[in-house]
């Protein structure tokens, strides 16, 4: 258990320090059923599989000495089943190999489809999906029983083969060594010997062959274990970067192209530049697409741009220290995640500082949230649950938790989508309030499809099909009458 309690440690980190674009690739449900089951299939083997089979090969090569010391020729006999034995013993192995392989692939496809189906349950119960998710479940299911109907017939004919390769060896030792005593080359003693120093030997290698299979399924189960183990850690946690003296806020944009690594042929954005300086709030607008969040992952450093560079205080953003450049920026999506803990701890969670609860509490008040958590019923201390909180109450927290951070760079992706129109304006004046306060300005990016939230910016960027298409105050675009134009008049008719 102790190396079990190991392995899923070494795993959990291998895991925690990949790429984000490893994530995209890999479903939630294969990787916890890699942690749970695959890992829990190796305590098996180490607790009771291998140490069967050292005893076993340990008896049995002794019975086997002492059978060709008592007569070469039957010994040889023996010898020739028990190879018999383990060449099919092989075999069986490798099948058992292969079908845990499949069985755990199948085992967590199933559990993929129940954690995605339980996640999503409104989503199931309004549009009367449950027999179609029965049925994608039962599809899993279905090929795990095959592969278990095929793993039973493989135990039958290995069973088969040792019960009768073993009275087999009764039956030649019978009559082999009963034409040996009449010809007086063994006495009745030898011969009894032999008969169970055989036995002793047939049922080692009946043993090591049963626990050597189940050793390989284990094998074949936990081989995807061992390569999530193997895998390098990414780049980021490898190299130590250079740590800035002191963070200005200086943000440039260097001709940045990119796509994702699962859509290499999909360019999301086309050399794009852009400068923020020190202090300033630029808004990024467009449509749906145009690659806004994305300019906003590679700025967290979850990708790195496929050509250009982007610039921190001039200096390239991939030759800092990314746990460093981490801990100076505040960022809230546009769906906050928080975690199953209590509303203090998810508005402290990521700050490396020293924060007392009063600290917290004027965070929450910063982001007017600080009302409805005291209405909550164990106030701060409540445990967050999916149910509990909605999704603007989500959102407040979340920008909680990011004004608390005190970052030089605030980065808003949407962060203000699920807040009512008096909500809305309140954290718009909690933001005011912070730039306005020369002792905690920051360098702040939004990005907004609701234009009222980001009217008063002293710069709006209009983006569309990875470039930008426009750059200028809210006057100044409505004066243009592009894109932005568009959008702020077909805001206006939706709401009028």
């Amino acid at each position: 258990m102790l190396l079990v309690k190991r392995m899923r440690e070494t795993l959990y980190s291998s895991l925690l320090v990949q790429d984000i674009f490893f994530f995209d690739t890999e479903t939630v449900g294969d990787l916890t059923s890699r942690l749970g089951a695959d890992c829990q299939q190796v305590s098996r083997v180490i607790g009771n599989d291998l140490n069967m089979i050292f005893r076993n090969v340990l008896q049995g090569t002794g019975a086997m000495i002492y059978l060709l010391v008592l007569s070469r020729p039957l010994g040889l006999c023996v010898l020739a089943i028990c190879s018999t034995l383990a060449a099919i013993m092989l075999i069986y192995g490798r099948y058992q190999k292969k079908a845990a392989k499949l069985t755990q692939e199948f085992t967590a496809s199933a559990n993929e489809v129940a954690q995605e189906t339980f996640s999503l349950v409104r989503t199931v119960r309004v549009y009367g999906t449950e027999e179609q998710e029965l049925g994608r479940y039962k599809l899993w299911l279905g090929k795990l029983a095959d592969i278990s109907v095929r793993q039973s017939a493989a135990s039958g004919f290995w069973n088969l083969s040792f019960n009768a390769l073993y009275h087999s060896t009764q039956v030649i030792a019978v009559l082999i060594g009963g034409m040996s005593i009449l010809a007086g080359h063994i006495t009745a003693e030898k011969l009894t010997k032999f008969i169970l120093y055989s036995e002793w030997l047939i049922y080692s290698t009946w043993w090591v062959g049963d626990n050597l299979s189940s050793l390989m399924q284990s094998v074949g189960a936990s081989e995807k274990v061992f390569q999530l183990m193997d895998l390098l850690p990414s780049d980021q946690f490898i190299s130590k970067g250079s740590k800035l003296q002191r963070l200005v806020g200086h943000v440039e944009f260097v001709n940045v192209s990119f796509h994702y690594p699962t859509r290499p042929t999909v360019s999301v954005l086309q050399n794009v530049s852009l400068l923020v300086k020190p202090n300033e709030v630029v808004a990024i607008v467009g449509l749906s697409g145009s690659g806004k969040s994305t300019l906003v992952n590679l700025l967290l450093r979850l990708y790195e741009p496929t050509n250009g560079q982007i610039l921190i205080d001039g200096f390239p953003l991939q030759d800092l220290d990314v746990m460093w450049w981490r801990e100076r920026i505040g960022f809230v999506g546009q769906e906050p995640k928080l975690f199953r803990m209590d509303i203090s701890s998810n508005i402290r969670y990521g700050c490396t500082r020293d924060i007392t609860q009063e600290d917290v509490e004027w965070a929450a008040k910063q982001a007017y949230a600080h009302d409805f958590i005291l209405s909550l019923p164990n106030g701060y201390h409540t445990l967050v649950d999916d149910d509990l909180l909605s999704g603007g109450q989500k959102q407040r927290i979340a920008i909680a938790r990011a004004i608390l951070r005190d970052p030089t760079v605030l980065i808003l992706d949407e962060a203000t989508s699920a807040l009512d129109a008096e909500s809305e304006h309140n954290v718009k004046g909690a933001l005011r309030a912070v730039r306005s306060d020369k002792t905690t300005r920051r360098t702040v990016i939004i990005i907004a499809h609701r234009l009222s939230t980001i009217q008063a910016a002293d710069r709006i960027v209009v983006m569309d099909a990875g470039r930008i298409v426009e750059t200028g105050s809210h006057r100044e675009l409505l004066v243009d009458g592009g894109l932005y134009a568009r959008l702020t008049r077909r805001q206006a008719d939706a709401v009028a």
